[in-house]
């Protein structure tokens, strides 16, 4: 870039934040970069953080977890899921998701064809490989019951740092993937896999994963800033929702080490999630969300019921398209 041109857009940057200095915001990832982020990194690409008064710096997934970055006041952001911030609240921690980044869950269970797996009853003498989450074994638990399946007949298998094509040539029949990731990484290898769509095996189980959270504090303090941060960020998904290639290129730009074609592939499967049946990108279903909240108290996976609104809203988010 001509120094000219550094002039220019510094300029710019004055110009659209009022001649003020931006206000310095930072989001943490959940995990490594992926295409759940692609609208984040649009929105930065493009300007619109900028536009709204806000330096955002992007910070990577911590081993401490997102959360726990949230809960200590040393992120404004961060990605998240319902069950983590149910968990958080139910330990005291006061986190609230402010928007849903995908309107469906999109995970399921994956399986090489060669595993034979076409229905939860087959995970019958079957090697699981997971993390040991109590989530995990409650999850199997319903679905396998539900089709008539012995979960005690599941051995269990922690994948440590496996993925999920390693795995399952060795030491594991199936797994809990994400459909957008895994499964197009899948047809892009042109491996032949069966997977069992979670939300379909059991509807109370289409909880809302991603999220954007933060900590009730930011609410109580600087509720601006989500507004702000929420329609800079709402622009970034519809973007990629209706730009699947374009967003694929950004997101590529923004993380080269990535596979360009799983990339793509991935982009092009979540341009029809990020806001599928919803009346705008970011809006959570009140019934849904309470419908998993009851079944992790049912599952004794929370020891007590938090109280729903304090856990999501849709308030800050920007208003329904006419």
């Amino acid at each position: 870039m001509k120094f000219s041109q550094i002039l220019f857009a510094a300029a710019a940057v004055l110009t659209v934040s009022g001649a003020q200095a931006l206000e310095k915001t930072t989001v943490v990832l959940d995990w490594t970069v992926n295409t759940n982020h692609t609208g984040l990194y649009v929105a930065q690409s493009q300007g619109w953080f900028q536009a709204e008064g806000l330096d955002v710096e992007i910070q990577p997934a911590p081993e401490m977890g997102a959360a726990g970055l949230l809960a200590s006041g040393r992120a404004d952001f961060a990605f998240s899921y319902q069950e983590e911030i149910l968990q958080s609240r139910a330990g005291g921690v006061a986190l609230t998701a402010v928007a849903a980044v995908i309107q469906n869950n999109t995970s399921g269970f994956a399986s090489r064809k060669t595993a034979q797996i076409r229905r939860p009853k087959d995970f019958e003498g079957k090697r699981y490989g997971g993390w040991g989450s109590p989530m995990e074994e409650a999850v199997l638990k319903a679905v396998m019951k539900a089709d008539g399946g012995d979960s005690s007949k599941v051995t269990i298998v922690n994948l440590g740092d496996q993925d999920w094509f390693a795995a399952s040539e060795r030491n594991i029949d199936f797994a809990w993937v994400f459909e957008g990731w895994t499964v197009q990484e899948a047809g892009v290898r042109g491996l032949a896999v069966d997977y069992l769509d979670l939300k379909k095996l059991n509807a109370v189980l289409n909880y809302y994963t991603p999220v954007m959270a933060v900590n009730q504090s930011l609410i109580q303090k600087n509720p601006e800033k989500i507004r702000a941060f929420l329609r800079a960020l709402s622009k970034g998904y519809q973007f990629a929702a209706q730009h699947p290639e374009e967003a694929a290129a950004i997101l590529l730009k923004a993380a080269p080490e990535l596979n360009a074609p799983l990339v793509k592939a991935s982009q092009k499967f979540l341009a029809g999630q990020y806001v599928a049946q919803a009346a705008r990108w970011g809006e959570f279903d009140p019934k849904r969300w309470n419908a998993f909240t009851s079944w992790m108290k049912d599952n004794a996976l929370i020891a007590v019921l938090p109280a729903a609104e304090s856990l999501f809203t849709n308030a800050f988010l920007p208003a329904v398209p006419k």
